[in-house]
């Protein structure tokens, strides 16, 4: 929450920078952005290789069905809310936010970074999730300790960086942004379109969740509510830690109250909590419209185009870093390399994602309840 805070102020402070401060503090934080930048996408195709590596390599191999019903079952969660999202938000947001479409258009004044420099990452993103999936099958099938050593120390690394720099310097960066945007004059329309997605998300957040329970209910022939309200204990934990990891405790005992086994429970809960990050999706997907919507040159795309971005962000979400904004970390290389967003772009996704992300992961655990309680049904069928 403090870290919510931070951003609000990073913001704020940007925008009263970019229209009231001199020109050349305005381009003290711009470089920072540039720099920071530089650092932020040159780490993410790092962060997919070893924590998706860590995470395939790590999957106990001793479960069989129940392992594959419940990453199954995970992963047609995530791309269905993604899918949702995009539907709703390319029919609301710009219909809601008309005055937004020519953002990038009426843009009167530009500053330019006092130094730039050119950090290029040692890997493209797709070339970073392929060796992934190389590496994480193979250390599981061959059981090579050392490589598995090694991408954890790595994953153990990155997580390092992002909790230690980069998500604590992320209030500047987002600053550096609203500056640039309060210079030319655009920041208002961006304001407008920020509030109208986050209700939309947090409201498409419980259509989802009421959606999950209805379709729990039905096939565990217990009431949805019922269900729903043993999980609010876990839904406002996960409001205040900001982590599904974290909300494992509570998440346990809510999912119990509804009637899952404790075997069942135990391993599926700890395994959705890294795996099932519908909430954050939605999120993500809803933002990624509203951004196109702010950039005129950013077209929104048609579903046939979106949906390998849904699908490969379901796989990225496997296992993505269960820090604060680990989710659209992950996403970073993703919106770039296969939706086109440049740095401005990604700028704003994060700002976005990270003032909602206790909500998207209040949706996430919550759904992990739905889930285990369909698992233990068919366990028990």
């Amino acid at each position: 929450m403090t870290l919510i805070l931070k951003l609000i102020a990073g913001i704020a402070g940007g925008i009263v920078i970019g229209l009231f401060a001199p020109d050349w503090i305005s381009q003290l934080l711009i470089t920072f952005k540039s720099l920071f930048g530089q650092l932020l996408f040159f780490t993410i195709p790092l962060l997919i290789l070893f924590f998706i590596t860590s995470g395939i390599a790590s999957l106990p191999n001793n479960s069989g069905k129940l392992l594959g019903k419940t990453l199954g079952v995970a992963y047609l969660s995530t791309i269905t809310a993604g899918t949702i999202a995009f539907f709703v938000a390319s029919a609301v947001v710009p219909m809601l936010s008309a005055d937004a479409q020519t953002v990038s258009e009426q843009a009167t004044k530009t500053l330019e970074p006092f130094i730039s420099l050119d950090v290029p990452p040692l890997m493209s993103v797709m070339s970073a999730l392929v060796m992934a999936f190389i590496f994480g099958l193979g250390i599981a099938a061959t059981k090579a300790q050392q490589l598995k050593q090694l991408s954890d120390h790595g994953r153990d690394i990155i997580e390092l960086l992002l909790v230690k720099v980069i998500i604590p310097l992320l209030p500047f960066y987002i600053a550096g942004v609203f500056t640039e945007m309060a210079v030319a004059d655009t920041v208002f329309d961006t304001l407008k379109t920020f509030g109208i997605i986050l209700l939309l998300a947090v409201a498409l957040h419980w259509v989802y969740i009421t959606s999950m329970f209805i379709i729990a209910g039905i096939k565990s022939q217990q009431s949805p509510l019922k269900l729903i309200k043993n999980m609010l204990p876990a839904y406002f934990t996960a409001l205040g830690t900001m982590s599904s990891a974290a909300t494992i405790p509570v998440t346990l005992q809510s999912v119990r109250n509804n009637n899952v086994n404790d075997n069942v429970a135990n391993f599926s809960v700890p395994l959705c909590a890294t795996v099932h990050l519908a909430g954050s999706t939605i999120t993500i997907v809803s933002c990624a419209v509203a951004v196109m919507v702010l950039h005129s040159a950013l077209a929104i795309p048609s579903f046939l185009t979106v949906l390998p971005f849904i699908m490969m962000l379901g796989i990225v979400m496997l296992a993505a870093p269960g820090v604060p904004g680990g989710a659209v970390m992950s996403a970073v290389g993703l919106l770039g390399s296969m939706l086109g967003f440049g740095e401005t772009a990604i700028a704003l996704m994060i700002a976005l994602y990270m003032a909602q992300d206790s909500f998207g992961t209040a949706c996430n655990i919550t759904g992990d309840g739905a889930i285990a309680v369909l698992i233990d049904d068919s366990v028990k069928r």
